[in-house]
């Protein structure tokens, strides 16, 4: 785990060094400053002021000043570069958790949780920043303030230092005891948060569902419950974490009352070998010491409380991609054609069962291809692995007469374009949003891609037209404009295989044949694989495969298959309602929402 983290530090491995070498001078500083105050008093503890050496007070007087400028420096400077080194580390882990989550599939997306995630990026790398800060700093300081300070009271006190280090194994005895019942309280707290965001994900996600339904009490009272759970286990760690403090002060007014007491009797009995100077310095090394362990204490504490961060954040960091580039890969895409040979597929290496099984089809360059079937059939899990999402689990998927596995990953998936069912626009401008399929498309490209999806006659209507602004997800234009916007973003991949899966339900059947038409005519060299609910989507299709329960169960045309299948005659019968076939592709207006 530490050797993952550290390699986060990077460029900011300077401040990590500088912040403890300014902390040590501080230390050093702050050690030698009690020893210079004893020696002034001394000077002044005498039996007539008439024999005070204002020389010496002024001596250690300037000594001391400057000690302290000196060490308000170097604490400054500590903080400084601390500061700079920990923010920095924080930015590293996120970029690096960022960047690797980049490289996912879709199996490694579905190992994490969306809302887990999220919770790993925010609130576990915040707990790591604090750590980080308080190991180069305070974890630094503690240590250095304890060895200096002891060897400072073995050098005045001797023998009555001994109650100092006395309580130390006795104070690490409790922070252990602490940490082992707090640290699976923490693991459980962060598991909950993941809890706590899915909630609010999912509320925020599904606002509109939530109002038409009037379940606002209902989302209120499950968002209460994911707080109270993680308010009740927080609870209990910071509780069992909240006795540093008392332990740590039990201990450190019992030392000083021992020392005092015991200090007041050598110096009675000392015959002025033993000063009050070399007590009152003594008790200072003591209370130094004693500081020190208790922030030491609250170090352990952060500590104890980002090992959990720690740990999920390592499992982000170190997570590989299933789906790897080979060693040497083709760079190029001869056609459209797609095979798949003895196909099985299922999510996950310990799933019982396959999702796809003895799938055999040869697609040719430039075909278009329906695929229909009921809901669970896999037609999405089909698709998906022609793109490479996933990778099969026997047999091979091949494009243009090479395995998918042989393909450099990026060529692979800018000459086959996929629109997926959940289609997602960015924030930006719709030319921004355009350009994600081709980002050196001119603005003749990005018109012809629209008016292939049907999308050229809405964003003329916009008051910017192409440079406006897209919200968040798309919420400011309606299901069929992002549909046929996503289309557009595909086509301006100038793949070699297209892939729509289910992207045009949300467009009225006029729309939806006036984008089969255009590709027909315009984009005929491209293979065509069209997945739909609705028959009049893939009616035309030069095939149609009809999937059930992950296998084929039947293909050919719609004609053929109104004739030998009864699947698709039954679909189809229920959709037209026993109307003329030449009724089903009704005509219709445009959709708004």
């Amino acid at each position: 785990m530490l050797k993952t983290l550290s390699k986060c530090i990077r460029e900011y491995k300077t401040a990590s060094i500088l912040s403890p070498i300014f902390v040590t001078l501080e230390v050093i500083l702050e050690c030698l400053i009690p020893f210079v105050i004893a020696q002034l008093i001394n000077v002044i503890d005498v039996a007539s002021p008439d024999l005070i050496e204002m020389s010496k007070v002024w001596m250690y007087g300037g000594i001391l000043v400057a000690m302290a400028i000196v060490s308000l420096a170097a604490g400054a400077l500590a903080g400084a570069f601390c500061a700079r080194a920990s923010a920095g580390f924080a930015k590293n882990v996120r970029k690096d958790m960022f960047y690797n989550i980049q490289t996912f599939s879709f199996e490694n997306i579905d190992k994490f949780s969306t809302p887990s995630l999220v919770t790993r990026m925010t609130t576990d790398v915040w707990n790591l920043q604090m750590a980080y800060m308080m190991i180069v700093r305070i974890a630094v300081r503690c240590p250095v303030m304890i060895i200096f300070a002891a060897v400072m009271a073995f050098v005045l006190g001797g023998n009555l230092a001994w109650i100092f280090l006395a309580v130390i194994p006795v104070l690490v005895i409790l922070l252990m005891v602490i940490m082992w019942q707090a640290l699976p309280l923490f693991q459980k707290v962060f598991k909950k948060y993941d809890n706590l965001n899915e909630s609010v994900q999912e509320n925020i996600k599904g606002i509109r569902v939530v109002k038409s339904y009037v379940r606002e009490d209902y989302e209120k009272k499950k968002f209460n419950r994911a707080a109270e759970d993680v308010c009740k286990d927080f609870t209990r760690a910071e509780r069992l974490l909240a006795w540093n403090s008392p332990i740590m002060q039990f201990c450190f007014y019992g030392v000083i009352c021992a020392v005092l007491y015991i200090g007041a009797y050598i110096i009675m009995d000392s015959n002025g070998v033993t000063t009050t100077g070399e007590v009152s310095q003594l008790i200072v090394y003591g209370m130094q010491i004693l500081a020190s362990l208790m922030m030491f204490s609250m170090v352990f504490a952060m500590i104890v409380m980002s090992m959990e961060s720690a740990r999920r954040i390592c499992e982000i960091l170190n997570e590989k991609s299933t789906l790897d580039n080979p060693a040497n890969p083709i760079y190029e895409v001869p056609d459209g054609s797609v095979d798949f040979e003895n196909v099985s597929f299922k999510y996950a290496s310990n799933a019982e069962k396959n999702v796809l099984e003895g799938i055999n089809l040869h697609i040719a360059s430039g075909e278009t291809i329906g695929i229909i079937g009921g809901t669970g059939s896999s037609k999405t899990s089909l698709v998906n692995l022609i793109s490479r999402l996933y990778d099969v689990t026997e047999g091979s998927v091949k494009v243009g007469g090479h395995d998918v596995r042989e393909y450099d990953l990026e060529t692979l998936r800018n000459q086959v374009a996929v629109v997926l069912q959940k289609n997602v626009l960015f924030s930006g401008t719709i030319k921004e949003n355009l350009r994600w399929g081709n980002k050196e498309a001119t603005d003749e490209q990005l018109v012809a891609a629209c008016k292939l999806a049907q999308a050229d006659d809405f964003i003329q209507s916009f008051p910017d037209k192409y440079d406006t602004y897209i919200e968040q997800g798309g919420t400011n234009v309606s299901g069929g404009q992002k549909q046929r916007l996503c289309i557009a973003r595909a086509l301006l991949k100038n793949p070699k295989v297209i892939i729509l899966d289910d992207s045009t339900s949300a467009v009225d059947t006029h729309t939806d044949a006036l984008i089969r038409k255009a590709f027909r005519d315009y984009i005929p060299t491209t293979t065509k694989i069209i997945i739909a609910q609705r028959i009049s989507s893939v009616q035309d299709a030069d095939r149609i495969i009809v999937l059930e329960s992950g296998k084929i169960n039947g293909i050919g045309t719609h004609e053929e298959l109104l004739k030998s299948n009864k699947i698709y005659s039954e679909v189809y019968y229920s959709q037209v309602k026993g109307s003329d076939e030449s009724a089903a592709p009704a005509q219709g207006g445009e959709d708004n929402g």
